[in-house]
């Protein structure tokens, strides 16, 4: 049977570019996962691996017009955009390699013996271990920072885990090519090439994750097929861990206070954080609370303006074309829905961005409107309009687990839970904090800081474990702990030993 060409399309056109390669086979995906497995050892090192992060990032670098150019003729999303998140993607790079050297995430905990103790305590040492090859599925919104040289691969390499990355159908001319960028960087740091490698198609995505040399999994995507993945992870005789970032919705609450403050502002601000990527970020705000009345009303007008004045765009490829148009067609026909800026198709290859209004009575059960409960992808918002905070509130308590929260409130609401107003934004965080990985207050989700307190995650379906793949700690999610009990010294890893050769932080309990 002959090989499935996998073809790199221009999404302004719909027009294929150009051949990348093929559809990896079976056997194909056994050679690169067992060939990965292989170099175990040689990540072992982690100034070999700091070395390989830093290399990895000056290639990219400095090939960096080819990379935009390439990654914005698969994509669309331009070079600006493309430009800032190469940026973002060596910095992660940088990042991870600094943790690296430093060596906190290996969370070194040593307990002396103590016989006095009630039952006596041994000598134990602790630590973490990488748990080996790793599969990263690619996201299609982000072709470098959560693709092929993005966060899952950039930690998983941290903690000494080869990684082999199933490319995304929408951008294989960009996977190829930073994939052989980084396999080069491996090369350069005396590393064997293997330590990454890239395979495409939907089969080898699957053949991937049953792989019994594949130990832990990293996705970013859809839900439908993110908990395909997930429940044939857990499926294996074997069981491994599959953190997947699935599906979000992102909700806004507007407070009436707010409202009554900045309504204009609050609109505009919405507007675009809505059309951020041309909708197509993980954290767009998709489900808006925003108070009925006067206030309300002026800040729907500001955000059908803004939107109004945007003009139209591309999205990554022709299928979720269909999939947006689809989608806000079917919210659109449901009772009482209505759209003041209708989205929809733009031209032959582009989409016009809008939003939805419903009151919120419509969402007060089970019914068809649940569908406005669920994430549309692409540049479309609802808003539901609710008549007083109960009603506010009991909706949220029916929203599935998301990525981020967001309040907008006013100046005295913020002002601390010793006023009246105060006292009732407290108790929305917290109502929210049970929704949500991160909880904006007076800003918009969109845009996830690279940072140590970064949280990239949250209650299923976004998510489906409670770590991050964003920051510093997103490293623990490819490493296991190993305690080891009345050992010599002699016979401890050398990052457990008494003199501390490497140098590396430790919390040491006892005498």
């Amino acid at each position: 049977m002959a090989a499935t060409p996998v073809w790199s399309v221009d999404p302004r056109t719909g027009k294929q570019r150009e051949q990348v390669g093929h559809e990896a086979t079976a056997r194909e995906v056994d050679e690169a996962v067992r060939a990965a497995h292989a170099t175990r050892g040689a990540l072992a090192d982690r100034t070999v691996r700091a070395a390989f992060l830093r290399a990895a990032a000056e290639l990219l670098d400095g090939a960096a017009a080819e990379v935009v150019g390439t990654a914005d003729a698969e994509t669309a999303l331009g070079a600006p955009r493309l430009t800032g998140e190469l940026g973002r993607t060596t910095g992660q790079l940088r990042a991870f390699a600094d943790a690296v050297d430093e060596g906190a995430y290996l969370d070194i905990l040593i307990d002396r013996a103590d016989a006095s103790l009630t039952p006596p305590r041994p000598e134990l040492r602790r630590y973490k271990v990488p748990l080996g090859v790793v599969a990263v599925y690619a996201a299609s919104n982000f072709p470098l920072a959560f693709s092929v040289p993005g966060g899952d691969t950039a930690s998983a390499l941290a903690a000494g885990c080869p990684v082999v990355v199933k490319a995304h159908p929408d951008h294989p001319a960009t996977s190829a090519l930073c994939g052989a960028l980084l396999r080069r960087a491996a090369v350069a740091a005396g590393l064997p090439a293997d330590v990454v490698a890239v395979v495409h198609g939907f089969d080898a995505g699957v053949e991937l994750v049953r792989h019994p040399l594949v130990s832990a999994a990293g996705f970013t995507g859809s839900i439908r097929g993110g908990r395909a993945l997930f429940d044939a992870a857990a499926a294996r005789p074997v069981p491994i861990p599959f953190h997947g970032e699935l599906g979000s919705l992102n909700p806004v609450v507007v407070t009436p206070a707010a409202a009554a403050e900045r309504a204009e502002e609050i609109g505009g601000g919405l507007a675009g954080s809505v059309t951020l990527g041309v909708g197509q970020f993980c954290v767009k705000p998709g489900l808006v609370l925003v108070p009925a009345g006067a206030d309300g009303d002026r800040l729907t007008e500001a955000l059908a303006k803004a939107l109004g004045e945007t003009g139209p765009g591309v999205l990554l490829d022709h299928r979720m074309r269909d999939a947006f148009i689809a989608g806000v067609r079917e919210r659109a026909a449901l009772p009482g829905v209505e759209a003041p800026v209708t989205p929809g198709p733009g031209g032959e290859h582009t989409v016009t961005a809008g939003f939805l209004t419903v009151p919120a009575s419509r969402l007060a059960g089970p019914g068809p409107h649940e569908l406005l409960l669920e994430e549309c992808f692409g540049p479309v918002t609802v808003l539901v309009r609710y008549e007083d905070q109960g009603e506010a509130k009991a909706l949220l308590d029916r929203l599935p687990g998301n990525l981020t929260a967001t309040l907008h409130l006013s100046t005295a609401e913020t002002e601390g839970a010793e006023t009246e107003g105060g006292a009732g934004a407290a108790e929305l965080v917290e109502r929210v904090t049970a929704l949500a990985g991160r909880v904006v207050v007076n800003g918009w989700p969109t845009g996830v800081a690279v940072a140590p307190a970064q949280h990239h995650g949250g209650p299923y379906p976004a998510a489906t474990s409670h770590s991050t793949s964003v920051g510093g700690t997103a490293v623990e999610r490819w490493l296991r702990p190993v305690a080891y009990q009345s050992v010599p010294d002699a016979l401890l890893p050398a990052e457990l030993r008494e003199a501390n050769p490497l140098g590396l932080p430790r919390r040491v309990t006892g005498g």
